[in-house]
């Protein structure tokens, strides 16, 4: 049995329907703005953390080292760089444009090997000389995940790499895989220029989407609006 007042007929059945259609709609596009608003202070919050894990006062590098445990760890160290063999890592950076991240062997004074990344030098340029002598490298502890499916193999023959695998990088120089992403230095010769880990540097593109779902709704809502203006303007 049909009550009398939810009785529509025609025209007017398909008013309520474009209604009941944009009041959904709106709502679900909203929900998803709210919800990338939400996401947007959890990564804010996220990136607060990370940020002052890496601006921590820095630490002698500890005896045992672990990617789970120490990664992000602020750091410093005192030795020498050791070897000619540089290894190139291929970058592109919005400011420098193309170049290569730079990445030496590095001896601690206590007579251990790790790995330091230098900082970064175009393409255009000369490869800068190896720091000589002593001095202290202070910076953090990174195990990058650079390699995807579409990541190329490295060309050894031309010192061109693609990724900074700490397993690979290690073998290759001969040291334990530790690598010192270098913030600062003592060695004022060195022209790479260093690209330490910044928050600033991971995706927050939430406030970005909560503004693309609201705009949506606006559209909608609008677009709505029109056509329910002609619909009942049509009966007139």
């Amino acid at each position: 049995m049909q009550l009398p007042f939810l009785r529509f007929e025609g025209d007017e059945m398909r008013y309520w329907g474009m209604i009941l259609l944009a009041t959904v709609g709106t709502a679900i596009l909203v929900g998803l703005g709210v919800w990338q608003v939400q996401r947007l202070a959890w990564k804010t919050d996220i990136l607060a953390q990370i940020e002052r894990k890496i601006l921590a006062p820095a630490i002698d590098i500890p005896a045992e080292v672990t990617a789970a445990s120490h990664d992000l760890l602020p750091v410093r160290g005192t030795g020498k760089y050791i070897g000619e063999d540089t290894v190139r890592v291929l970058v592109s950076q919005k400011i420098y444009g193309a170049g290569y991240r730079l990445i030496n062997a590095f001896e601690l004074s206590d007579g251990r090997k790790i790995m330091v990344d230098r900082g970064f030098t175009s393409v255009r340029a000369a490869l800068p000389a190896v720091p000589k002598g002593s001095g202290q490298v202070t910076g953090n502890l990174q195990w990058p995940q650079e390699i995807d499916s579409f990541t190329p193999d490295n060309d050894l023959a031309a010192n061109i790499w693609f990724a900074r695998d700490v397993a690979k990088l290690s073998a290759h120089l001969q040291t334990e895989p530790i690598l010192l992403v270098l913030r600062n230095s003592s060695f004022a010769d060195d022209l790479a220029r260093p690209l330490p880990k910044m928050s600033a540097n991971i995706p927050n593109d939430h406030l970005n989407y909560a503004l693309t779902w609201f705009s949506l709704a606006l559209i909608w809502l609008g677009m709505s609006g029109y056509f329910l203006y002609r619909s009942r303007n049509s009966k007139t």
